[in-house]
């Protein structure tokens, strides 16, 4: 039973799962956590506590040192600058750091508009990606974006740790907004642009799905305690590497309720959305993986829950009361400035009715941004299972009310940390020749509870969407 190491280098810690490469079991794992900071938007972790951080959760597990192929899952769009040394210039600017917000509306109209961005590039660009964050820093510290040697991802400073050598993959490379899912390749027009300016010489070659991204150096080695030479996957963004934890297949719908929530399912098809509110990422099998977000999820939820004195699961059965939980604004729907709205209160109204509202506000954008994926992607199979992961897929009000609304059958999996685990299928292809989504397949990561479809709740749905529609307008 050859060992594989699979990471998951998130925004708060990075978490290692040791993995059984034939049956697919968890025989370690560890955890080291990051700091975060900044104010005003900013959002920023040193890169070298990523790499602290994957040491010493490597070495609270036992047997690590047997492992004999690893894969790092990062979070997707940090921006990370590196000197000729390979040391950090600065913090990383994270994924949610909003700062280059100016910078990417910028950028929109700098290549002509939305429209070109989706057909050119697979996404319009927004705060989070990277080419805004690397325009910014052009704008407000060009002296450390004229002296980088590097530009990478998380997860690519991770592999440049371990191999010695600058790559990435498909997945990651097309959540920058510099590298093309129409070409598969970097973007001259997008690079020259005067905001950007970047030498694609700076930036990481683009491996292949199955291809590695090299051996573990002796340095590495002593640093981490994994055995020098042993193959270093090409690894890809949290959001590929979960579609490879649970083995997706084309046509399979999947929601992510976390602090935030994600829609998603692979297609066989580029997705070009010209609102943006859809990003045509490529996946990490050689597919692409149309995504779509909402900014309000269980956070928003429990929150709801903690100001009426409730736990999360006293929801009512049913309600009339409407809430829309845009707490930190909303990005689906589009409603960026917006707040939390409460509506259709009475005296004779249960706080357990608020709470369900709640529930059933945050559902919707997430139902819609799945009826978005379906348009711009190869289509979800409508007898397909919904599945469902996420901190959020273990609460039942939380499966009763997506059931509810969305009519489909759910799939929960037992499988949990999806993103270290679809990593490490990622690595155990390199032993054994399978592709790393029909290796967790055969593991079997989406068995787990299925609960039966019931009838839609169309009733419900355009309830809600006739009151969001008197309060914020078209949306």
């Amino acid at each position: 039973m050859p060992l594989v190491a699979g990471v998951d280098c998130s925004t708060q810690a990075t978490k290692v799962l040791i993995v059984d490469s034939d049956s697919g079991a968890v025989v370690a794992a560890g955890r080291a956590g990051h700091d975060v900071t900044g104010f005003g938007g900013a959002r920023e972790t040193d890169p070298r506590q990523w790499w602290s951080a994957l040491a010493e959760a490597l070495g609270r597990c036992e047997r690590s040192a047997d492992v004999q192929a690893i894969a790092v899952g990062g979070q997707q769009h940090g921006l990370v600058v590196l000197d000729e040394a390979g040391s950090p210039l600065r913090p990383a600017q994270l994924w949610n750091d909003t700062r280059a917000a100016a910078n990417a509306r910028a950028l929109v109209s700098a290549l002509g508009g939305s429209a070109v961005w989706a057909q050119e590039i697979g996404l319009v660009p927004v705060a989070s990606y990277t080419v805004g964050k690397w325009a910014w820093l052009r704008q407000h510290e060009n002296h450390v974006a004229e002296s980088a040697a590097a530009v990478l991802l998380p997860h690519d400073f991770i592999n440049i740790r371990l191999t010695g050598l600058r790559t990435t993959d498909r997945g990651e490379a097309s959540g920058t907004g510099w590298w093309s899912t129409s070409s598969e390749g970097y973007s001259e027009r997008v690079l020259s642009l005067p905001e950007v300016r970047l030498d694609p010489r700076l930036l990481p070659r683009v491996l292949k799905a199955g291809e590695s991204a090299g051996e573990i150096t002796s340095e590495a080695g002593r640093q981490t305690g994994l055995r020098p030479g042993i193959t270093v996957g090409a690894g890809t963004g949290d959001n590929m590497a979960a579609a490879l934890g649970l083995g997706l297949e084309p046509g399979t719908p999947v929601i992510s309720l976390g602090t935030s929530g994600t829609a998603y399912a692979l297609s066989t098809v580029r997705a070009a959305d010209p609102s943006g509110t859809v990003s045509g990422f490529a996946d990490a099998t050689g597919n692409f993986l149309p995504l779509a977000a909402t900014l309000n999820c269980t956070l928003a939820v429990d929150r709801v829950a903690s100001w009426l004195g409730l736990d999360r699961e006293s929801a009512a059965e049913r309600t009339e009361v409407f809430v829309f939980p845009y707490l930190d604004g909303e990005r689906t729907p589009n409603l960026p400035h917006s707040a939390g709205v409460f509506g259709g209160l009475r005296h004779a109204t249960d706080p357990s009715e608020i709470l369900l509202a709640a529930y059933q506000g945050a559902a919707l954008g997430l139902i819609e941004a799945l009826e978005l994926v379906s348009r711009h992607s190869s289509g979800i199979g409508p007898d397909r299972p919904l599945i469902l992961i996420g901190g959020g897929a273990k609460g039942t009000t939380w499966r009763r009310v997506i059931g509810q609304l969305s009519g489909r059958e759910l799939q929960v999996p037992q499988a949990e940390e999806l993103v270290a685990l679809g990593a490490a299928a990622q690595a155990a292809s390199l032993l054994t020749g399978e592709s790393a989504d029909g290796v967790a397949r055969r593991w079997g990561t989406q068995t787990g509870i299925r609960i039966e479809a019931t009838r839609r709740d169309d009733a419900t749905l355009d309830r809600l969407r006739s009151a969001r529609q008197s309060i914020f307008g078209g949306v």
